[in-house]
Parts: C-alpha cells; sequence; structure tokens
C-alpha cells in the first residue's frame, strides 16, 4: 500500500515534490466567486447571507442566530457519554492552553526610565466550524478554549445550516461546552465575508479560525488584512518515525488514520528495519479492509502513502525536519531521546501508545498545525494567536537630557530632521 523507496538525494525530493505538488494552482473560477460573494455580503449584509444560504444550504431562515431552546434541545439528541467525553477533552485542552499564557511586564532603571509590555487580548474571534458529512465537534474546542484562556471578550461562531434549517446537535453541544457566546448558520464564503465585515446580525470580528473547503479558505485570504486568520491549512499530513522495536499493528494503524481525511492527505514512514516496513505494509492492506472510509484511504495511499527505508534514525529525523510534517510519531525504544533533534513539527507524538487521535480529541495540545511545510515557521494555534502585544516606555526629564544627543544623531543620519526637531524644541 505504500510505495517503498530507499533513502537517497532522489526518494528525498521526489517526496518533497510531491507533497509541495499537493497544493494545487490557483481556481480562478473559485476566486471569481468568493469574490463576488464576498463584496455581496458587504453591500448587502443580512439579506445576502439569508439568499446565499437559500442558494448554497437549500433553506429558507427567517433568524439567522441559532437560539437557546435550539441548543438546549441538542443537549437531549446527543448521548450522554458523548457529552461526558467532550467535557473531559475540554479539561485537558483548557489546562494546556492555560500553562501557555504569557505576563505583561515592566522593567524600571535607575535613572528614571521604565519601559514595558501589555499583553491585550482580542475582543472578538470568529470561528468557523464545517457542517454537514464534515462535523467536527473536536475543532470547536480546539478553536475555541485558546481564546477563551487568552481572554477574549466575544466568541462568535458559523456552521452551515442542514436541510431542515437547523445544525448538527454534536457540533451545537461542543460550541455550549466550549462557552462560545453566539452561533449562527451561515456557512461557506458567506460566513467568513459576515465575521470580516459585519452585518445586522453578526458583528465584524478581530480574527476568524477554523477549518473549511476551498471556498472558505479562499474567504479567508481575501478578507486577511481587514481581519486576522489562523492559517490557510492544507490537507493533513503524518510521519511516522520507528525503529525495529516498534508494532506494526500500531504504525500501519496511526498511517490509516490520515489517510481517510482526504484524498490528498499524505502519510509517510520512516524505518530502519525492512522487516518492519514490509511487515507495515502488509497490515495496512489488512486494516483498510475493515474502515468504512477505505475508498478515501486507497486513493489517498496510492499517490501520498509513502514508506523509506534509512540507514539510522539519525537519518530519519533529518529527513523529517525537511519535509516538516504536521503531525509526528516516534514510535522508538526512547522517544524522548530523539525530541530535541527534531527541529520542524506541528506536534510531536511520543512512544508507542501516543497515536495522533490522542492529539487530535483529547490529550490537551491544539490539532489546529501548520501543513504542507509550514511547521519550519508557523506554530500550533495557541493562546498566543488570540493576543496583541503592545509596549510603553518613560523617560524623566533627567534621561531624556541625558539621550538627547544620540537620539538626534541618529535622527539626522537618517534625514529626519522633524524627529531630530522634536528632540531640539525640548532642550531649548
Amino acid at each position: 500500500m505504500l510505495r517503498i523507496f530507499k533513502f537517497n538525494e532522489e526518494s528525498r525530493d521526489l517526496v518533497i515534490k510531491e507533497l509541495k505538488d499537493r497544493e494545487g494552482k490557483e481556481d480562478k473560477k473559485i476566486l471569481n466567486s468568493v469574490e463576488e460573494i464576498i463584496s455581496k455580503v458587504r453591500d448587502e449584509k443580512d439579506k445576502a447571507l439569508k439568499e446565499l444560504t437559500k442558494s448554497f444550504d437549500g433553506v429558507e431562515l427567517e433568524d439567522l442566530r441559532v437560539s437557546d431552546e435550539e441548543i438546549e434541545e441538542a443537549f437531549s439528541l446527543v448521548e450522554d457519554d458523548f457529552i461526558e467525553s467532550l467535557q473531559k477533552a475540554k479539561k485537558n485542552i483548557y489546562k494546556f492552553h492555560e500553562m501557555q499564557k504569557g505576563n505583561s511586564w515592566i522593567n524600571t532603571e535607575a535613572n528614571g526610565v521604565y519601559m514595558g509590555q501589555r499583553i491585550i487580548p482580542l475582543d472578538k474571534v470568529g470561528v468557523y466550524v464545517p457542517g454537514g458529512t464534515a462535523a467536527y465537534p473536536s475543532s470547536v474546542l480546539m478553536n475555541t478554549i485558546p481564546a477563551k484562556v487568552a481572554g477574549v471578550n466575544k466568541i462568535v461562531m458559523t456552521t452551515p445550516p442542514s436541510k431542515n434549517g437547523k445544525v448538527n446537535p454534536y457540533i451545537l453541544v461542543a460550541a455550549k461546552i466550549a462557552e462560545v457566546d453566539e452561533v449562527y448558520k451561515v456557512g461557506g464564503a458567506q460566513a467568513i465575508a459576515a465575521l470580516a465585515y459585519g452585518t445586522e446580525s453578526i458583528e465584524k470580528v478581530d480574527k476568524i479560525v477554523g477549518p473549511g473547503n476551498i471556498y472558505v479558505a479562499t474567504a479567508k485570504k481575501l478578507v486577511f488584512g481587514s481581519v486576522d486568520i489562523d492559517m490557510i491549512a492544507g490537507p493533513s499530513e503524518i510521519l511516522v518515525i520507528s525503529d525495529e522495536t516498534s508494532k506494526k499493528e500500531y504504525i500501519a494503524a496511526d498511517l490509516l488514520s490520515q489517510a481517510e481525511h482526504d484524498v490528498l492527505a499524505s502519510s509517510i514512514f520512516l524505518t530502519t528495519s525492512e522487516e518492519l516496513l514490509n511487515g507495515v505494509c502488509e497490515e495496512m492492506e489488512k486494516q483498510t479492509r475493515e474502515l468504512s472510509r477505505k475508498e478515501i484511504i486507497t486513493k489517498s495511499m496510492s499517490k501520498y502513502g509513502i514508506g523509506i527505508l534509512c540507514e539510522s534514525i539519525e537519518q530519519c529525523i533529518e529527513l523529517s525536519n525537511i519535509i516538516s510534517p504536521e503531525h509526528l510519531e516516534l514510535m522508538v525504544a526512547n522517544p524522548m531521546e530523539l525530541l530535541g533533534k527534531v527541529k520542524n513539527a506541528g506536534s510531536v507524538f511520543l512512544g508507542q501508545y501516543t497515536p495522533e487521535p490522542v492529539g487530535d480529541y483529547f490529550g490537551g495540545p491544539n490539532h489546529v498545525l501548520p501543513t504542507s511545510g509550514t511547521a519550519r515557521f508557523f506554530s500550533a494555534l495557541s493562546t498566543d494567536s488570540f493576543i496583541k502585544k503592545s509596549s510603553y516606555i518613560y523617560y524623566s526629564k533627567e534621561a531624556f537630557y541625558e539621550a538627547s544627543k544620540d537620539i538626534i544623531n541618529l535622527a539626522s543620519k537618517e534625514g529626519l530632521t522633524a524627529h531630530a526637531n522634536s528632540i531640539k524644541v525640548r532642550l531649548k
């Protein structure tokens, strides 16, 4: 099921090229369509949202906002054990992100100078949640909880309605547990436009987070600058590094767990054991036959399922750092010994009993991660994603006089005489 290579420059370059090719080219038809939708929402606001919801989702709505009664009804439709699992996950996610919080600070010097930094939470954040078959309650928690921990004043969620005009009950339950302030029945590019520019019902936000299809991703690109966004996520990725101590059943299952996301998802296995590599391939074939999304898995694996036999675990790490995967599993005898060598990965999963779904749903670290090699310079969604930092400075008269000559000198060399004059007038 995996295409197998031995590590060399050729196989390395092939993997990188194929992963890069998944990004595809910008579709001008989609771009034009999204631009039209955004323009319509900016001009017509709620009227446009209702028309577009009828056109795209096949439902006519009087009120775009989800009512308290609808949320209460959702709880009656969802199993108690699912609610309990969400509550446990929330506790873990909250605890992890609480430890990420930074502090404002001030530094005082003896000559009458003090300076510092303030950490200020964003005021309003919009969370987009896909609907339909791609309904992910876990994404509601992951996108909302760090914003809550950061101190965001208001969180607004948008998600497309089903044909009966209602929102997936599991999504609504997750929104209530995550303490979302308002939920609206709006999906697609029109939801992004509403969050970015505001309508009569939906307030303009400062930042938009959350996954979505190509129309949502394109809309996020177009509104960036008017609002901040989290990232433009590409197809999902997993890279597993294993030595001869690993179980083939575990590795196969973990590689398949990402392949079921999307036909463009990539599953890469790096190992020093040829026997294990062959065993994993056989096990993947066996397990796939029992999985509900085997058609997607088979397509994904045929194009982006790759196994590479390396000469050493160090060589595996070297290649992984080049690929910079979204999810990296170190399924080796002593994973903590290797952790310090990992430079580029969205999130790292250590050992035999920490498969990627632990992080996706429950463990605590965020599952909104950089893809397509961007882990080289991007980070996972965190409390830092929902704050801004503002500096401040104070100089006493004595400190000002002491520094004035140097400031004038620097300003003059740049030819900014008005800057220099701002100092000089205070010296007279």
